[in-house]
């Protein structure tokens, strides 16, 4: 089991943040490992930082569980991600491992490949919250 912090991240239309990580086809949630004894929302401000040069806009935190999906990028193996819902502060470049980012619709989200994670949970769930009304 790969344990991963990953950001549920939405803009103004409701399209969610995806990013593609150079050398993979699968675009999936901003986030990553957390390091030895840091805490979920310190691993996920870090991963921003370092993957995409911004940070979690203070108070906009909201945890929306754990799942579980076949990792994307590592065969025959698995991805349990906490996942928050979070608003960044900061202009979005692509840094460190990413190769590029994207703002995908979840009611269509085109044919770029996705991971396991992404397509069967997280854009489901922004869908939605998006469906009642709700701000993630």
């Amino acid at each position: 089991m790969i344990d991963i912090v990953a950001a549920l991240v939405r803009d103004g239309r409701g399209h969610v943040l995806l990013v593609r990580k150079r050398g993979t086809e699968s675009f999936m949630q901003p986030g990553g490992k957390r390091e030895p004894g840091e805490g979920d929302l310190d691993a996920l401000d870090r991963e921003l930082r370092e993957e995409l040069g911004c940070g979690l806009v203070p108070g906009s935190v909201t945890g929306l569980g754990t799942f579980e999906a076949p990792a994307a990028n590592e065969p025959g193996r698995r991805v349990r991600a906490a996942l928050y819902a979070v608003r960044l502060a900061g202009a979005l470049v692509c840094r460190a491992e990413i190769e590029e980012y994207a703002w995908v619709d979840p009611r269509e989200p085109g044919e770029a490949p996705l991971a396991p994670l992404t397509r069967d949970t997280v854009l489901p769930l922004a869908l939605r919250s998006e469906d009642r009304g709700q701000a993630l």
